[in-house]
C-alpha cells in the first residue's frame, strides 16, 4: 500500500461526480481490446509477456492526463498509488520500463487507437448533422528540434483599439505575437464537442491536400449535411469534394484568392451556380449555419483541457502521440458521459 492510503482520498462518489475534471470512472464503458489487435502490442518473437497489457496502461496514462500529469517518470509515479492503479485495472504498480514501452509502442499507432474510439462514439448515435473543420496551435518545448516557428492569423495582440497611435517598437511586438514555435493539429468536431478525425501537421495553416484528407476521414465515419470551416478553407478541391459527396461546405469565400473577386459571401454559392441548376441556397440560411462554426472552437478547448494544449515531450514522434492521446481523452470523456446520461441533447440544422 503506498503512503497515500483510500481514507484520504474523497469519496468514490465525490472523486467521480464531474468526469469532465477527474474522468477515472469513464474507463468503465470503454472497450480497449481493439489495442491487443495491434501487432505492436504482441508478445515478442521469444514469447516473453508483457508485465501488463497494453489496455490497463492506456486507461492509466488516460488517467493521469486528465490530471495534467504528462511524461514517463511523473506518470510512473503516480501510477505507484495503489488505489490509482487497482482502479486502473493493474494487479500491481507498472514499472517505469512498462509505461515507457507502451508510450514508444502506443506512438505507432496513436492515430489507429484514435479512430478505434471515434467508432466507439459513432455507435453511440452522437454526431449530429453537422460538421466543422479547424485547426490550432501545438506549442513545443524551446528546445525541440523537430519544431519550427510558425505564423499564426488569429493571433490576438495586445493592443488593438489604438493601433495607429502606435509605435514601430509596439508593432514589432504585435508581430512576435502572430508567431509560434511548435507544429500544429486539424481537428473535425461534431456533437457534444468531439473530434471525429485529426491530422498533426508541422505548423497550423493547413495545406488543401491535409484539409481534403481529413475531410475524407471524417466522413468516412458518417456523412453529415453540412461541413463548416472558416476563411482559411476557401479551397476549390475541398468544397468540390464535398459536393460530390451530397455535403453543403460553408467557408466564407476569400477574395483576396484572386484579382477579379465574385460579388459572393461564401465559395459553395459559385460551386452550386456551376454545379447544379436544380439547387439555390439562400444566403440567409448560409449566415445561419456558418454561426454553428464556433462549436469546433469548443471542442479544441475541450481537448486543450485534456492535454493537447500542453505537451511536456520533445520531438515529432512523442508530440504527435501525446496529441492523439489526449483527443482520445476527450472521446472517452465523452463516452462516460453519454453512458452517465450527462451529454447535451443532439443539435440539427435543417436544410
Amino acid at each position: 500500500m503506498s503512503a497515500t492510503t483510500p481514507q484520504n482520498h474523497p469519496s468514490f462518489e465525490e472523486l467521480f461526480k464531474d468526469l469532465d475534471t477527474v474522468p477515472l470512472a469513464l474507463f468503465e464503458h470503454l472497450d480497449l481490446s481493439f489495442l491487443e489487435e495491434f501487432p505492436v502490442f504482441a508478445p515478442d518473437p521469444w514469447g516473453r509477456t508483457r508485465e501488463h497489457e497494453a489496455p490497463e496502461l492506456f486507461k492509466g496514462v488516460l488517467y493521469c492526463f486528465s490530471r495534467d500529469i504528462y511524461g514517463v517518470k511523473a506518470v510512473t509515479r503516480e501510477l505507484h498509488d495503489e488505489l490509482i492503479w487497482r482502479q486502473c485495472g493493474f494487479d500491481s504498480a507498472p514499472s517505469y520500463q512498462s509505461i515507457h514501452r507502451f508510450f514508444t509502442d502506443f506512438a505507432l499507432v496513436a492515430e489507429d487507437a484514435f479512430n478505434k474510439l471515434v467508432e466507439q462514439v459513432a455507435d453511440r448515435d452522437l454526431l449530429d448533422n453537422t460538421f466543422r473543420i479547424d485547426s490550432t496551435d501545438v506549442r513545443a518545448h524551446p528546445d525541440d528540434d523537430d519544431a519550427t516557428w510558425n505564423y499564426d492569423p488569429t493571433a490576438e495582440s495586445d493592443d488593438t483599439e489604438n493601433k495607429d497611435d502606435e509605435d514601430e517598437d509596439e508593432e514589432d511586438e504585435e508581430d512576435e505575437d502572430s508567431y509560434y514555435f511548435g507544429y500544429g493539429c486539424l481537428i473535425v468536431s461534431t456533437g457534444p464537442k468531439l473530434p471525429i478525425a485529426a491530422a498533426f501537421t508541422q505548423q497550423k495553416q493547413v495545406d488543401e491536400e491535409t484539409a481534403k484528407r481529413v475531410t475524407h476521414d471524417a466522413l468516412a465515419v458518417e456523412t453529415p449535411i453540412w461541413m463548416l470551416g472558416d476563411g482559411g478553407f476557401d479551397m476549390l478541391g475541398w468544397h468540390d469534394d464535398l459536393v460530390d459527396e451530397a455535403v453543403v461546405p460553408v467557408a466564407p469565400y476569400n477574395p483576396r484568392n484572386t484579382d477579379d473577386p465574385l460579388d459572393i459571401k461564401y465559395r459553395i454559392e459559385d460551386r452550386i451556380e456551376e454545379h447544379s441548376e436544380d439547387v439555390h441556397l439562400k444566403q440567409s440560411v448560409l449566415e445561419e449555419t456558418y454561426n454553428r462554426r464556433t462549436q469546433v472552437e469548443r471542442t479544441i478547448g475541450a481537448s486543450k483541457e485534456c492535454g493537447l494544449g500542453t505537451p511536456r515531450v520533445r520531438g515529432r514522434v512523442h508530440v504527435k502521440s501525446h496529441v492523439f492521446l489526449a483527443l482520445c481523452l476527450r472521446l472517452a470523456i465523452a463516452i462516460a458521459n453519454y453512458e452517465r446520461g450527462a451529454n447535451p441533447g443532439k443539435t440539427s440544422v435543417e436544410v
